[in-house]
């Protein structure tokens, strides 16, 4: 910010050097200065007026740098980026909830929504009954049985329990796949559910899937999956790119009463087999390939190599079938044909006690294999809840979010948009070019779901340029930490409206701390925890330090938490989550591990991973699983730590890996080979994803007394680094 001139200080020659034509040039100072002459002792208000009456994306973006950082110059807190209006703020969600029970809920401290949002937060916690009711019943949840009560709080004369606190939707029964589909008073049969459109298709129009459409589809594959003879409560995994076919049949695998195993498109077949292994997967579906531009990516036997079981396989785009299967699978074809019979009868969906599994998805541990997590029917309706709160999400809206069902995103996207009446935008290719960027100005897009390294491929190739993204209402982020100038730059491609910040865990279903539509939003910054969360800032001596006053820390959050696992399939959940943690108000708080900071002006930053564990490209991943890997790259190497640096200016972390060699006093190590030797490792054996940014050799790694790597330390010594180079 230093090197911007205050507002009052850029001239029309100023404004002109930036390749902005004269005469706009000077309609901009002049507008500029009107705004000024107004609002000058208030850098809010100002940037406020700024944004949106004289930034357009048409304009350069260096000028969006010189009005952003000029008008905050000096400012001393978290500048806000976009302000809630009292008029919108009525009709948001939250909005209309506290204008029909403000009163009842806050008593007569409730002002009006945006005044009473942090209260209203504080009653989420403390008054769980009412709210999740509340919210249920706003999301036209239904229930074959009703639970006996919303929350039941455990007594300490339960004996070891594998998560402490209580008890969600006693004695309920549902399926969270029905409750996708059924009709109710906001959602009628021709309402558009889905709508997609394929790479390299541009210039056809979008394609659109409605609920009848949908549920006829989902009913069908139900039907097939049950001639495969499964018992119920089996597992079913799903390796696919997440198109309309993929959507289907995880619903389809739900309602009838499986449970799908969530894999990830780009996992290579060691990943694949233990996903399969730890789940105990009977069945997958996969495609033949993944079509990316005019490349054709083999799935099919990626999962064969990974000694899958019976796998139906499902042709990529519209050719026909053709690929040569193993003789226990079955053709996408021939499976549907065993019930054609019965397309569009009425499928019944399996209702199940709520803790029932519905998916396992899988979250890096630090033992090298990854935790097994499986989300209950309550999960999908937490997951569904947070988009209703704070992203606002309603009948009406269109939402899109490049991801994949092996990733937990992919699941909330479906509940998010089916559950509260909106509908899902399904792009079949690259979300980095501008071919998608046309897809969502073409399908209407209202909320758009990003990772940071999207939006840095965007602003670097300019692929957004011409695409009239008015439709959006908001962003979400959620993945990595994000980078303040790109986060700028993104929110001026939709006029400046907001970005909310989004960050959870697969195993808490959705996120523990977000933005709100009710509240003035920072760049790469939290404004709130979530809807029934609360948030612990651990000190140095792994004590909360007091609520609501700044500091950095571990994170730890509050055990009683809507939708959150209680379970591992390979491990001790309350070893995982529990053991050793504080004590608050006679409850244990539940361990999370990314560092946090509460800022002065009392919103929230991640500071990336606290222990061993890293986020690369929105991907958790252990440090041990990327150095058992670079350990053998070259028989030179005598041990190495694979740590996660936050980049300067902020952003996703980059992979440095710290090497040891065997002779290093007298070895001259080719650094350059050896980062494309580790990288070619990686991308193979682990994650085509992953990228190493650098390689730094060192005579020893710094330890601990019991001789553990001190990952940590050399995090600390390599982001410190960064800070002195940015100096």
């Amino acid at each position: 910010m230093a090197t911007y001139k205050s507002l009052d200080q850029v001239t029309i020659t100023d404004i002109t050097e930036l390749g902005i034509p004269p005469q706009l040039s000077q309609n901009l100072h002049k507008q500029l200065t009107q705004i000024l002459q107004t609002h000058k002792t208030s850098a809010p208000e100002t940037w406020k007026n700024i944004s949106k009456h004289i930034l357009s994306p048409n304009l350069p973006f260096s000028f969006h740098q010189i009005m952003y950082y000029g008008c905050y110059k000096d400012y001393p807190f978290d500048p806000p980026a976009w302000f809630p209006d009292h008029e919108e703020a009525v009709l948001t969600n939250v909005g209309q909830i506290l204008n029909k029970h403000g009163k009842n809920f806050l008593g007569s401290t409730y002002t009006d929504p945006i005044s009473s949002f942090s209260d209203f937060h504080k009653f989420s916690v403390s008054n769980p009954e009412e709210f999740w009711k509340t919210v249920l019943d706003e999301m036209n949840i239904s229930f074959s049985v009703p639970p006996s009560c919303i929350f039941r709080e455990r007594s300490s004369e339960e004996g070891h329990l594998s998560c402490p606190g209580g008890q969600w939707l006693p004695g309920a029964v549902l399926n969270s796949a029905g409750n996708c589909l059924s009709l109710n008073s906001k959602r009628s049969l021709d309402d558009i559910v889905i709508k997609w459109r394929d790479e390299g298709v541009a210039d056809l129009p979008v394609n659109n899937v409605t609920l009848k459409e949908l549920r006829e589809e989902v009913w069908l594959v139900s039907y097939a999956l049950q001639t495969l003879g499964l018992d119920k409560g089996s597992s079913i995994a799903i390796d696919m790119p997440m198109n309309v076919t993929a959507v289907i049949i995880y619903l389809a695998i739900i309602l009838a009463g499986y449970v799908v195993v969530s894999i990830a498109d780009s996992f290579v077949s060691s990943e694949i087999s233990m996903r399969l292994r730890i789940s105990k997967a009977k069945a997958i579906f996969t495609q033949d390939f993944v079509l990316r531009g005019n490349k054709r990516l083999p799935l099919y036997s990626r999962v064969v190599d990974a000694g899958s079981p019976l796998a139906i396989v499902v042709p990529a785009g519209s050719s026909s079938f053709s690929t040569k299967l193993r003789d226990c699978d079955i053709s996408w074809p021939t499976f549907l044909e065993r019930v054609e019979h019965r397309k569009s009868d009425f499928f019944t969906a399996v209702e199940q006690p709520v803790d029932e599994f519905t998916n396992i998805l899988f979250s890096s541990g630090t033992t090298g294999e990854p935790k097994a997590i499986p989300w209950t029917h309550a999960t999908p309706l937490r997951a569904a809840a947070d988009a209703w709160c704070h992203m606002d999400i309603r009948k009406g809206d269109v939402v899109a979010w490049p991801t994949n069902l092996g990733w937990m995103m992919g699941p909330w996207l479906v509940y998010a948009s089916l559950l509260n009446g909106a509908s899902m935008a399904l792009y079949n290719g690259s979300p980095l070019d501008s071919g998608f960027a046309k897809f969502v100005r073409d399908a209407k897009v209202t909320m758009l779901g990003v990772v940071p390294s999207i939006v840095r491929a965007w602003k670097s190739t300019n692929s957004t340029c011409g695409y009239n993204w008015s439709a959006i209402r908001c962003f979400a982020s959620s993945g990595e930490a994000s980078n303040v100038d790109e986060y700028l730059w993104l929110m001026g491609r939709a006029r400046y409206n907001p970005i909310i910040e989004y960050c959870g865990g697969t195993e808490i279903g959705g996120g523990f701390v977000s933005g709100s539509f009710l509240q003035a939003q920072s760049l790469s910054a939290f404004s709130t925890p979530t809807m029934g969360c609360t948030l612990f800032i651990l000190d140095s001596d792994g004590n909360p330090i007091p609520q609501n006053t700044p500091g950095i820390g571990e994170l730890a959050l509050g055990p009683t938490m809507f939708g959150a696992s209680n379970t591992l399939l390979n491990a001790d959940h309350y070893d995982v989550y529990f053991r050793g943690m504080p004590i608050w108000e006679r409850k244990v708080l539940r361990r999370h591990g990314d560092e946090f900071e509460r800022t002065s002006g009392g919103y929230y930053r991640a500071h990336g991973r606290a222990d061993d564990t890293m986020n690369l490209g929105g991907i958790k991943i252990s440090s041990i699983e990327i150095e058992r890997v670079c350990n053998g790259a070259e028989n030179t190497i005598l041990e190495t730590a694979a740590i996660g640096v936050p980049p300067l200016g902020g952003g996703p972390e980059q992979l440095v890996i710290v090497v040891v060699f065997k002779d290093s006093k007298n070895l001259v190590p080719d650094l350059d080979k050896l980062k494309g030797s580790f990288n070619s490792l990686l991308q193979k054996k682990l994650n085509p994803l992953f990228k190493v940014s650098n390689v730094l050799p060192v005579s020893s790694l710094p330890r601990t007394a019991s001789n553990k790597v001190m990952r940590r330390v050399l995090r600390q010594q390599l982001t410190q680094v960064n800070q002195d180079a940015k100096l």
